[in-house]
């Protein structure tokens, strides 16, 4: 029997507008400018960004996402789980009941290295690793009960990144999950074949496209995450070397039927503005509804 054909549930992330939670990241416009540019394109849900972009009050959020006729579903959420697990877990207490007042749905946690960034990552032993399980396992519950859900983020510089962590980590944990199809590709794994495998434990997707010549510099040690990203490593969808075709019907097959979140980071430069990252995701819109999948709402 043919899968039916429905409209993805799309959303955005300020990440495609250069807005980053790591300091000195690069430019980062307003979030009035970023919204109305979501809007301009016709998205109608998005994740939070880094802490303290959006202000700082629920009812603040909801008043400013509602003057663009936009919701919030989650965000995203880097702590170090493998230590200092105090703080890590204060930190997601006081995320998971800032998300549940704004009316959003899932937490998408990664587990930082602690470094403040994403270039370097040091080994893990047997205990912090267990650490790191465990923690997870107590920011699920404590977001559960806010009403959220919690999504492990496979993530370049993190301790949970190539494909042998991600099937460690399903192996060791009951967590779902976030499943980014950049960051598995420069991780080195192949995300349609990794959502074949586990299509029962994906909870949230985060679509990107990459240009695998720069994934490969990165891969290799020559050149550092940030400067990639800097370089054009992630592409609109469609113009990279992700399979975005491929991994939407698999997924569609396997019978998710939750966000799909266009993340195509960047970094701005003091003197740029939102019309590339604008042009970009529009771009990525155009090719999702030639899959024939995009919202009817998007103005594509």
């Amino acid at each position: 029997m043919t899968e039916p054909l429905y409209p993805l549930r799309i959303a955005a992330a300020p990440i495609s507008w250069g807005v980053c939670e790591v300091p000195g990241w690069g430019h980062v416009l307003d979030a009035g400018t970023v919204l109305s540019e979501m809007t301009a394109l016709g998205i109608t849900a998005t994740e939070f960004g880094p802490p303290g972009y959006l202000p700082g009050r629920p009812d603040a959020v909801r008043d400013l996402l509602d003057r663009y006729g936009i919701t919030a579903i989650g965000g995203f959420l880097a702590l170090p789980l493998h230590r200092s697990t105090g703080h890590a877990l204060a930190a997601a207490a006081t995320a998971a009941a800032h998300y549940a007042a704004t009316g959003a749905e899932v937490l998408v946690l990664a587990a930082a290295t602690g470094s403040g960034g994403y270039d370097t990552r040091p080994p893990l032993g047997a205990h912090e690793w267990r650490t790191l399980i465990d923690t997870a396992a107590t920011i699920r519950d404590i977001a559960a009960e806010h009403g959220l859900r919690t999504v492990l983020h496979p993530h370049v510089g993190t301790h949970v990144e190539s494909e042998a962590e991600v099937d460690r980590f399903l192996a060791d944990s009951e967590l779902d999950l976030c499943l980014d199809t950049g960051h598995l590709l420069i991780g080195g794994a192949d995300p349609v074949r990794l959502a074949r495998r586990h299509a029962d434990r994906i909870g949230h997707i985060h679509l990107k496209d990459v240009r695998n010549a720069l994934a490969h510099e990165i891969r290799r040690g020559t050149m550092d995450y940030s400067q990639a990203v800097r370089r054009g490593l992630y592409a609109p969808l469609g113009e990279g070397d992700v399979d975005i075709e491929a991994l939407v019907r698999c997924v569609r097959q396997a019978g998710y039927r939750g966000w799909y979140v266009l993340e195509q980071d960047t970094a701005l430069a003091p003197d740029d503005t939102e019309a590339v990252p604008s042009r970009d995701t529009a771009r990525s819109l155009r090719y999702l509804a030639e899959l024939g999948t995009a919202p009817q709402s998007a103005r594509i």
